[in-house]
């Protein structure tokens, strides 16, 4: 029922290499190469993305005339695509000079090669693969690096559009991830060593900026919120939720009508603000005064974060700016992106709950998502509505960013299974997290790899997807393993 606030997409370059002596030797191979080309082009395009095609480079001068239209062209990403031999000339001004991600295409058009009928023309046609070696030791040679090489067939090779796909998608988290802002608002809760962070590091790195912002910001906006539109809130929260009786937990309630109330003008004011600043994500905490309007509003985000959450916009309790860029680089893959962290294990079924208190990802829940009202949060101050649902079952992964010793970021990664089964009705989202080889050891080889206490979850198996992303943005990755 909540969709994103913009979609999600991203600007590829393409260009074809090629040897100009071929084409007074094989007149009609030049366009019979365009052909397969074009059909390249439809492959990448297919994935929801703007394609920029620059054409079959052949000369060295060509190269740099293309190499002077990409760099206007506002590019994510490229795929260098193999179309027949040519010589690394036509490729070094691009991998040299132009900064950005680039993946060989090695797709021939033939699966099955037809020797007893063989020609040279034939070959040249299918000859993909011929350059790569060439290419990627050029690039060695010039300090650079090949991200990737994707070999197969241009047609029915599920595989290979596979790896195009996955492309794809991390061009879409480069894409968001310039001009990205991420606000920060109130102050790391107290004593949480792991949660501080130098927003100078953070835009050197992930090239985004941080707005710091303050909760009279916020309280400026709440005010202005009318009645009428706090009853038409209150109509779609109680869409996207049930609100069922309590269960065994004596600090839950059924959702109140004051709760519901409160959370309803805090999900429009949230709204507002992120708009206003202009936010991709926020991460905040701020204790307030006992009955104080700030703390009132601070502890009615939850629900307004959870639909923001949804809606591609990442909101991150304890003010955890690091977890809040993980949740945006999982919602850019397109797997959710929740707020999350452990909680206890089941030794007899080796299983550990998976979830936490505030906002989560609605969009991945199992099921429609619950409201209930808290008399207290654990830990926190405050009181109000709080989100609890299970994560779909079937693969999950998590991506935990660090800091080291000498400031620097870290990825930690893991991929496990959620399966059914009851969770605690407790008014906080949690799920059933299994892990190879078994639950107890994968869990200390993850805090043993030196994490922050939150991570971001999502479904799917994406490990491998997340450390070429990191690998882009130069940062070290770790994947822990069964």
């Amino acid at each position: 029922m909540i969709k994103r606030l913009k979609p999600l997409t991203a600007r590829i370059g393409i260009f074809g290499v090629a040897h100009p002596v071929y084409w007074d030797q094989f007149p009609g191979l030049f366009e019979q190469l365009n052909l397969y080309h074009r059909d390249f082009h439809n492959l990448v395009k297919k994935n929801d993305v703007e394609v920029i095609d620059f054409g079959i480079i052949d000369t060295n001068e060509k190269a740099y005339e293309a190499l002077r239209k990409m760099r206007a062209s506002d590019l994510d990403l490229i795929f260098c695509n193999m179309v027949t031999y040519a010589t690394s000339s036509v490729f070094a001004p691009i991998m040299r000079n132009i900064g950005l991600p680039i993946i060989l295409a090695a797709l021939q058009p033939e699966a099955e090669l037809d020797c007893a009928n063989g020609s040279t023309r034939k070959q040249l046609e299918n000859d993909s693969i011929c350059s790569v070696p060439e290419f990627t030791g050029v690039a060695i040679r010039l300090g650079k690096k090949v991200d990737d090489v994707i070999i197969g067939t241009l047609y029915d090779d599920p595989a290979a559009e596979k790896e195009l796909a996955e492309w794809c998608y991390i061009a879409k988290v480069l894409h968001d991830l310039k001009g990205a802002r991420f606000g920060l608002m109130g102050h790391v809760l107290e004593s949480m060593y792991d949660m501080h962070t130098d927003p100078t590091m953070i835009a050197a790195v992930f090239g985004v900026h941080v707005p710091l912002l303050e909760i009279d910001d916020m309280l400026a906006i709440h005010e202005t919120i009318k009645d009428i539109e706090i009853k038409e809130k209150s109509k779609q929260v109680l869409k996207y939720f049930d609100t069922p009786d309590p269960v065994s937990d004596p600090i839950t309630t059924r959702l109140t009508d004051e709760d519901l109330w409160k959370t309803s003008k805090a999900a429009i004011t949230l709204e507002r603000f992120v708009e206003k600043y202009n936010l991709s994500g926020l991460a905040y905490y701020y204790n307030g005064q006992p009955d104080s309007i700030q703390r009132e509003l601070v502890s009615s985000f939850i629900v307004g974060n959870s639909i923001l959450n949804a809606q591609g916009i990442p909101m991150c309790g304890e003010f955890d700016l690091k977890t809040c860029i993980a949740m945006f680089i999982m919602d850019r893959l397109d797997m959710g992106g929740s707020f999350a962290e452990f909680h206890p294990f089941d030794f007899v079924e080796d299983y550990i709950l998976v979830g936490h208190d505030g906002p989560h990802h609605i969009a991945i829940a199992e099921g429609k998502p619950v409201l209930r009202s808290l008399k207290k949060y654990h830990g926190k101050p405050g009181s109000g509505a709080s989100v609890e649902f299970k994560i779909k079952e079937g693969p999950i992964t998590m991506l935990n960013i660090t800091q080291d010793k000498n400031g620097n970021f870290r990825f930690i990664i893991g991929e496990g299974m959620s399966k059914k089964g009851p969770i605690p009705p407790t008014g906080n989202t949690n799920t059933r997290g299994f892990f190879a080889p078994d639950t107890k050891t994968f869990i200390k080889k993850w805090v043993m790899a030196g994490p922050t206490h939150h991570y971001a979850l999502g479904i799917g198996h994406r490990a491998d997807t997340i450390a070429k992303i990191a690998d882009i943005l130069g940062i070290e990755c770790d994947i822990i393993r069964g």
